[in-house]
């Protein structure tokens, strides 16, 4: 395989799994309406750093360690628990209307907060960790193959096709900020913390499954 060969192969199969609707999405799109587009890329700041993060200890053999149910599911429920939270704060807010499209409060996150939400976000996902445990370690096989300057070119194309992804959605609602009234604005933010909390609920049962597979049969 090829440098090119590696590198799109990465940006189409990131794209694919970027475009997938998530708790990711949810908060970037509620971030973005607030914060402007910069939220997009500072997300997924965080998000490449976990994944280089992960890379780095996959390369030194630790792979098996990734791939074990047991923590696959301590990290479903105990992100999970994290994203019912967050979610739970939205519809809050949205209900008692303390949030608004004019003058923000001082509970807005800052830039360093959005990437630490990036990073979060992605790790409380247990499939997240399970897919770097499976087609992740293949592609970083095959790219391998062509030493580090593989690994590097499968990291740019595979975080571009993030970058691409949420700087779109970013620019999108950031755009339209003031096209929304108050009233709209509160029931996207119910939305998006209804969107978030189904997730933690998907989230921890799927981790609860990996702790005591034994209880699903």
């Amino acid at each position: 395989m090829t440098l090119w060969g590696i590198f799109f192969g990465a940006f189409l199969i990131g794209f694919s799994g970027a475009i997938m609707p998530g708790p990711m999405l949810g908060i970037t799109i509620d971030g973005s309406i607030k914060n402007g587009y910069k939220v997009g890329p500072l997300m997924v700041l965080g998000h490449g750093i976990l994944e280089i993060s992960l890379i780095a200890v996959m390369l030194i053999g630790l792979k098996d360690f990734f791939a074990n149910p047991t923590v696959a599911g301590v990290i479903g429920v105990f992100g999970g628990a994290f994203l019912g939270w967050m979610g739970f704060d939205m519809v809050k807010s949205s209900i008692k209307k303390t949030v608004s499209l004019g003058i923000q409060n001082g509970k807005n996150l800052k830039s360093r907060n959005f990437v630490l939400a990036g990073l979060i976000v992605s790790a409380s996902n247990p499939y997240f960790i399970l897919w770097w445990a499976t087609t992740g370690i293949e592609s970083m096989r095959q790219a391998y193959m062509l030493g580090i300057l593989g690994i590097l070119v499968f990291f740019i194309g595979h975080i571009l096709a993030d970058l691409t992804w949420y700087l779109a959605i970013s620019i999108t609602f950031a755009s339209g900020k003031k096209l929304f009234s108050d009233t709209v604005y509160r029931w996207i933010i119910l939305f998006l913390g209804l969107f978030i909390m189904s997730f933690s609920i998907y989230f921890i049962v799927g981790g609860w499954k990996m702790l005591f597979p034994g209880l699903n049969s």
